[in-house]
């Protein structure tokens, strides 16, 4: 396979995840259960026969920064897909973009990384476009607004969850991470629904299909893929990639819901997309930072 077609292939299979929790009709809680759930059991046989004697040098700090990751990335699928309940794919996606400059907040907090002039250029650009698509969603209606911060707020969880992981991943290899991680993330969710009260079934089969897939094509086979293709081209053109997955969800969304664009959801969508590539190509340390979300 062309790594480029790999690439493509990878950033379809991220963007469809919004798709595939549009389509399901159970709540937020319970499709971010059975994504995790599904995602730990499907990863399970490998971990189990090549990676399972990691777990003896994994330290009391690591679990607890792994727990600490885990906890983020439930809340982060719980509020993401939450989101998707008031404003559209389009909206939800471009801003979940926004991870980079959060990282670039936690780096700086964390790790006493300089924040240079570029990067408050790009930060700016970006925010600018984020600015107009909420103003939009404004004049849509308050409750588009809500879905906006809802995913605005998902996005700094996914960041808080990456910046974990790079504690972590010192010394451990990416599946016993992820798998950990995932396990954390599904016990936290699993809470969640118990004290909000929320169904672990029974569900239409077609619900149960979206589980699935919500598992198998965004969780494994995109980042997978993305993994592979780091063999042959470099992380910055597979983290510029990436960054086009709300274009790949909002075509799939015109052609399954009949979500129209609005101009200020274009323009604002392109702004942040801009903003976010001139920080890719001028920060040498988004490499480091993307390499390790493809990891995990």
């Amino acid at each position: 396979m062309h790594p480029y077609f790999a690439i493509i292939i990878g950033v379809l299979s991220v963007a469809a995840s919004a798709i595939f929790v549009k389509l399901a009709t159970a709540e937020a809680g319970a499709i971010a259960f059975y994504r995790m759930l599904f995602s730990v059991i499907l990863m399970l046989p490998l971990f189990w026969f090549k990676h399972r004697q990691e777990l003896r040098i994994i330290n009391w700090k690591q679990w607890g920064i792994m727990t600490l990751s885990g906890i983020f990335l439930a809340f982060h699928f719980i509020l993401w897909f939450e989101s998707l309940n008031y404003t559209s794919v389009a909206s939800s996606t471009v801003l979940v973009t926004l991870q980079p400059l959060f990282a670039i907040v936690g780096t700086y907090l964390l790790f006493k990384e300089k924040v240079t002039t570029k990067t408050m250029i790009a930060a700016m650009i970006a925010i600018s476009g984020s600015v107009l698509l909420a103003w939009g969603d404004i004049q849509v209606g308050g409750t588009a607004l809500f879905g906006d911060l809802l995913a605005l707020v998902a996005c700094a969880l996914i960041s808080f969850y990456m910046l974990c992981g790079q504690s972590v991943r010192q010394n451990i290899s990416s599946t016993t991470y992820t798998i950990n991680v995932y396990a954390i993330s599904t016990v936290v969710l699993a809470i969640y629904m118990l004290a909000k009260g929320e169904s672990f079934g029974p569900y239409p089969p077609v619900d149960w299909f979206w589980f699935v897939l919500l598992a198998i094509i965004p969780n494994l086979l995109g980042h997978n893929l993305f993994n592979w293709a780091l063999k042959y081209v470099s992380a910055n053109a597979i983290s510029i990639a990436i960054l086009f997955e709300p274009v790949g969800a909002s075509i799939l969304a015109y052609f399954v819901f009949n979500e129209h664009l609005r101009s200020t959801q274009v323009i604002g969508g392109i702004i942040v997309l801009a903003g976010i590539i001139f920080y890719t190509i001028d920060e040498k340390k988004i490499k480091k930072y993307f390499r390790k979300t493809i990891d995990e």
